[in-house]
């Protein structure tokens, strides 16, 4: 009785397990199918979609032109730049080569006594004094000799123009304070001449006490001839010589020093009595302000600002660069993104 019933069981089982196995390809098959059905509904909306690319490529071309017209701006700034740094080159070169004259002003209440070098002739002095404050006494006897007050020197060399000639020179101190506007009033007079005009020559020179502090006094005044200029002043006037010192600086660092003048010409009322033959000369020595001028060649042109003009334009020019390099590297990427999605959607319609 239990072996016909588990034989029937037995069949039963091996029934349901060939129907499981048969179950699964007819699942995939169900699934395959369903699959297609899913794939077949999805296409059309894949073709109903392909307008979002073409938005996408259209914000892809205007970034990419933006950006073509970026590196063409930076480019044009670049050569700005460049021209920039020509320019200032060019102009730097230019200032070294041609400096600006500098002029400034010292105020002093004291000058160093200049020296004034008379070369007579066969004039003979006859007085010298120092006044202040632009007051000269009356002259009590003109044409005879008085007080000479003034520290003096006479001295003899040879003309340093033709070494031949023998030259007389007598040398004076000049006036000090000019606080106190101190003069020197000198009288000369010549004795009678053969000439048309009559007229003393004089030069000066920065410093008296040089001058009496040199061991070679001839050699002194040979390059003070030579480096200083000679001025005059005639018979039957009062000259009034109104003295101020330039200084000037040489490239080499030399200091050269000139003197300007500004003379005043008085004439001389004789009250004499009798007619003579003679001459009187009368010259007044006296400093224009207390302010020595100095003048030297100053180049405007600064190392340190061209350098920092420089820097920040060759920085401006690396920075253009690598904006130029990133801009170009982006618009590669761009366009194979853009080439990789276009292949992609291609073969997905496909």
């Amino acid at each position: 009785m239990l072996r016909p019933e588990l034989s029937a069981s037995y069949k039963e089982l091996s029934e349901d397990v060939e129907q499981v196995s048969e179950n699964p390809t007819d699942e995939r098959e169900e699934e395959m199918g369903v699959d297609e059905d899913t794939s077949s509904a999805i296409l059309p909306d894949s073709e109903l979609g392909t307008s979002a690319p073409s938005l996408r490529f259209s914000k892809t071309c205007l970034k990419n032109v933006f950006s073509v017209i970026l590196l063409f701006i930076y480019l044009l700034l670049m050569a700005v730049a460049v021209f920039l740094v020509y320019q200032t080159i060019s102009d730097f070169r230019e200032k070294l080569k041609h400096p600006v004259m500098s002029v400034s002003y010292k105020e002093v209440s004291l000058y160093d006594a200049p020296g004034i070098a008379f070369y007579p002739g066969k004039a003979r002095l006859l007085s010298c004094k120092h006044h202040y404050y632009d007051h000269i006494l009356p002259l009590i006897n003109p044409g005879q000799p008085g007080d000479i007050e003034c520290t003096t020197q006479r001295i003899n060399y040879t003309d340093p123009f033709t070494n031949q000639t023998m030259k007389y020179a007598l040398v004076v101190q000049g006036p000090r304070d000019v606080k106190k506007k101190e003069l020197v009033f000198l009288q000369f007079h010549l004795n009678g001449t053969d000439q048309d005009f009559s007229a003393i020559d004089y030069l000066l020179f920065s410093s008296f006490q040089e001058f009496v502090n040199s061991p070679e006094k001839a050699e002194f005044m040979k390059d003070c001839e030579s480096s200083y200029s000679s001025w005059k002043f005639s018979g039957g006037f009062r000259t009034w010589v109104k003295m101020s010192l330039v200084k000037t600086k040489e490239e080499d660092g030399r200091e050269t020093v000139e003197f300007k003048q500004e003379t005043s010409v008085v004439n001389y009322i004789d009250r004499r009595t009798k007619l003579r033959n003679d001459q009187l000369f009368f010259v007044v020595f006296e400093w224009k302000d207390p302010f020595i001028q100095t003048v030297q060649d100053i180049i405007t042109a600064n190392p340190w600002n061209t350098i920092a003009l420089l820097c920040g334009i060759f920085l401006a020019l690396f920075k253009a660069a690598d904006f130029a390099k990133l801009s170009v590297k982006w618009m590669i990427k761009i366009r194979k993104r853009h080439l990789k999605r276009r292949s992609q959607v291609m073969n997905h319609i496909s």
